[in-house]
C-alpha cells in the first residue's frame, strides 16, 4: 500500500509540474517532440543551401536584384515539400529562432512555425504568411503579443535574408481571409490562436518588408509597391468571408 500510494503522489506530482510548465510557458511533453523535430529540420537546411547556391549561379546574370530574388524565391517554392524545412524566422528582441516548414497542416505545425502555402515566399511580391503554435510544441509564436511597433523579424532563406518591421497586431476572427490578401507593400502577417488556450479568436501581427538581400550580398531598403491598393490592415473583422482550412488551422 505505501508503495502504490508513493507512486500515486509521485504522479499527482508530476501532474501539477506539467500543468504549471505549461500554464508557465508551455507544454513540456510536446516541447521536447517539437525540438527533435527541429534538430532534423536544421539538417534540411543544409540541403537546401547547396540547393540554392545552384539556383543562384543560374541567375547570375540578372543585374536587377529584387527580380533575381524573386527567381529564386519561385524555385524555393515550387521544391517545398509539405512538413519539410524552407529557412528560419529569429526574432532579435524575444531572443528566439526557429526552423520554418511548409505548410500549416497539424503535422507541420508541431515541427515549426509553418508557411501557408497559398501566400508567396520572402522574395516574392506579396503578403507572406506564417503561423505558429502558442502553449504547445516549443510555442513558437507564445510572445506575438510582446512584439511592438517598429521591432524587427528576419526571415532567413537559403536564397537570401528579408527583414521586416512591426506595423501592428489586430486580434480577429479565424475567419478573417483579409489578412493574407495583398496589399501596396511586401509584408509579413504572423498568425496564433488567441488568446491562449483557446482557439476562438487569432492574433495576427503585420510586418512590413524593410530590407531584403540575396546570401552574401549587402542588405538593400526596399521601395514600395504601387500597383495594388491597400485597405486590409485596417479593415474590420466583421466584414470577414467564411472559413477557410489555411487561415484557421493553427491551434494551441
Amino acid at each position: 500500500m505505501r508503495f502504490l500510494a508513493a507512486v500515486v503522489a509521485t504522479a499527482g506530482a508530476l501532474l501539477i509540474a506539467d500543468a504549471a510548465l505549461t500554464v508557465a510557458w508551455q507544454e513540456p511533453v510536446s516541447a521536447l517532440i517539437a525540438s527533435r523535430e527541429q534538430s532534423l529540420l536544421r539538417g534540411q537546411l543544409d540541403d537546401l543551401d547547396r540547393q540554392s547556391a545552384d539556383d543562384a549561379r543560374g541567375v547570375r546574370g540578372m543585374r536587377d536584384e529584387r527580380a533575381r530574388l524573386a527567381r529564386l524565391a519561385a524555385r524555393a517554392r515550387a521544391r517545398a515539400r509539405e512538413g519539410h524545412a524552407i529557412g528560419s524566422i529569429r526574432f532579435p528582441t524575444l531572443g528566439r529562432r526557429y526552423v520554418m516548414v511548409q505548410g500549416t497542416d497539424l503535422a507541420s505545425l508541431r515541427k515549426g512555425p509553418g508557411h501557408y502555402p497559398d501566400t508567396p515566399f520572402p522574395g516574392e511580391r506579396g503578403t507572406v504568411a506564417v503561423a505558429g503554435h502558442r502553449t504547445t510544441y516549443l510555442a513558437p509564436f507564445r510572445a506575438l503579443d510582446k512584439l511592438e511597433k517598429g521591432d524587427r523579424i528576419e526571415l532567413e532563406m537559403p536564397y537570401g535574408r528579408f527583414t521586416y518591421t512591426v506595423e501592428t497586431t489586430r486580434i480577429v476572427a479565424p475567419t478573417a481571409l483579409w489578412v493574407t490578401r495583398r496589399v501596396d507593400h511586401d509584408r509579413l502577417v504572423l498568425s496564433a490562436c488567441h488568446p491562449l488556450y483557446s482557439a476562438s479568436q487569432r492574433i495576427v501581427v503585420f510586418a512590413r518588408l524593410a530590407s531584403e538581400a540575396p546570401v552574401g550580398a549587402p542588405a538593400s531598403s526596399v521601395p514600395p509597391l504601387t500597383e495594388v491598393g491597400s485597405r486590409d490592415s485596417k479593415k474590420s473583422t466583421s466584414a470577414t468571408s467564411s472559413a477557410s482550412a489555411s487561415t484557421s488551422t493553427a491551434s494551441q
